[in-house]
């Protein structure tokens, strides 16, 4: 994975599918391919911050790139590993409780519930859960895509490690 300097020179076509990985919104990946060089991985931040007010559509299709909170991700790829280590203290959650909540939360929005997990335990995340299912549903896309924009940021982080 590149440092910043190799981010800022390396080829488009080679950061894409990287972060594609941090956010799968393909407008957010145009904009911060097209914003460098950074000067520093605050400004790179604030970049992938700003762009990543994204449309509801690009909610929902962001959404599809993410596991359910307590189950793992399809395939092996980067992406399945930084969601693995984000969901790393949601394992302790008892299974049948957080089987439940996403099942209900996914009924009243139609859509998987979606948490920046890093640091979260199993109860911090179900309480999370609970406090939003009183969201309508366009609060709750904006409440996600507050969410997205977070895991991007720390996965941005990851790239540049």
């Amino acid at each position: 994975m590149p440092d910043l300097e190799g981010f800022n020179s390396a080829p488009a076509a080679e950061l894409r599918p990287l972060l594609t990985e941090c956010l799968a919104v393909p407008r957010w990946v145009d904009a911060l391919l097209a914003e460098r060089p950074y000067a520093d991985v605050d400004a790179l931040l604030a970049a992938s911050d700003r762009h990543a007010d994204l449309t509801d559509d690009e909610v929902r299709a962001a959404i599809g790139g993410h596991p359910r909170i307590g189950e793992r991700a399809a395939g092996g790829g980067v992406s399945a590993k930084w969601s693995a280590d984000e969901q790393s203290g949601v394992a302790a959650s008892p299974a049948d409780r957080l089987l439940a909540a996403n099942a209900a939360y996914e009924d009243r929005f139609g859509h998987i519930y979606l948490v920046c997990a890093t640091g979260l335990s199993g109860d911090q995340v179900l309480a999370d859960l609970a406090a939003r299912m009183d969201n309508p549903p366009d609060v709750e896309l904006r409440v996600v895509n507050r969410e997205l924009a977070k895991i991007a940021a720390l996965r941005l982080r990851k790239v540049l490690a």
